[in-house]
């Protein structure tokens, strides 16, 4: 017979103990109401936006609760404090890795790819000491919008679909609003087919992104009738009347109250003028 000595006997006794703290309670709904417990314990703090000590608690409930629908709630909750923060390079990272780990958890990996989509929104820089927003560098904003209809393709009828569409339109008008600026640009240095390949890149691009975004297509927005009179006022420029006119008449059916309207109404009266 083999005899142990006290000091082996202790040792195995504490890995005992050790590898019971790492299993389920025997009894599971005991174990659910206490992974619950901790779970809403965390929140509270979250609520509080206390969000350190949020983020340690819930790394206890995943850590003591593994096995329990919180645990994965948790690492969501963990992600979303960091993005309340603003530390949104630490949070995405956080979702693509609870993505990663939960791929059959559909509603919750929707949640995750839409709180990215909305990080890179967030990223885009804005500052009154950069130049205005259309005269930077748009990689950014072409990074947000590849990730914001990328979400909306996957997940057209999702909770979060609403806002990220709006997040896709104003998206999509800063990057027109930097084709305009270019466009300006060239028509400045009287380079007139540059101004119109990019006028109509603008709206081609604007209409396409906003496929699916608005009810009334037919009705061009402020910005499509930004760019149509643009457009319009570069044939002018090269004399092409008639393609002047046709981009005047497409303004004409935006909002009459809008100021673009009156100043497309003033360009027909010329061009009716002059018998163009």
């Amino acid at each position: 017979m083999k005899f142990f000595s006290a000091a082996a006997l202790a040792t195995i006794a504490l890995l005992g103990v050790a590898a019971c703290e790492n299993q389920p309670a025997k009894n599971p709904l005991g174990y659910t109401e206490d992974a619950k417990r901790a779970y809403d314990e965390a929140m509270s703090r979250y609520n509080a936006h206390s969000w350190i000590e949020a983020q340690t608690l819930f790394r206890e409930v995943k850590r003591k609760y593994s096995y329990s629908k919180y645990a994965r709630q948790a690492e969501l909750r963990i992600a979303d404090a960091d993005f309340e923060q603003e530390k949104f390079a630490d949070a995405m990272r956080e979702y693509k890795e609870f993505i990663h780990a939960h791929r059959s958890d559909a509603e919750d990996v929707a949640y995750a790819r839409a709180r990215m989509a909305e990080g890179t929104y967030a990223e885009i820089p804005e500052s009154f000491l950069m130049p205005a927003a259309e005269e930077r560098d748009q990689v950014s904003v072409v990074d947000a919008y590849k990730e914001l209809k990328s979400y909306l393709t996957d997940y057209p009828d999702s909770k979060q679909s609403p806002h990220v569409r709006e997040l896709l339109a104003q998206v999509l008008g800063r990057l027109v609003r930097h084709e305009l600026y270019v466009a300006r640009y060239y028509l400045d240095k009287d380079n007139y087919d540059a101004t119109v390949a990019r006028v109509e890149y603008a709206l081609r691009s604007y209409a396409a992104g906003l496929e699916g975004l608005r009810n009334d297509a037919k009705q061009p927005s402020d910005l499509e009738a930004e760019a149509l009179l643009l457009l319009g006022q570069t044939y002018l420029r090269m004399h092409k009347w008639d393609q002047a006119r046709r981009a005047f008449e497409t303004v004409l059916r935006g909002d009459p109250r809008s100021p673009l309207v009156a100043r497309a109404v003033g360009y027909l009266a010329y061009l009716k003028q002059r018998g163009a």
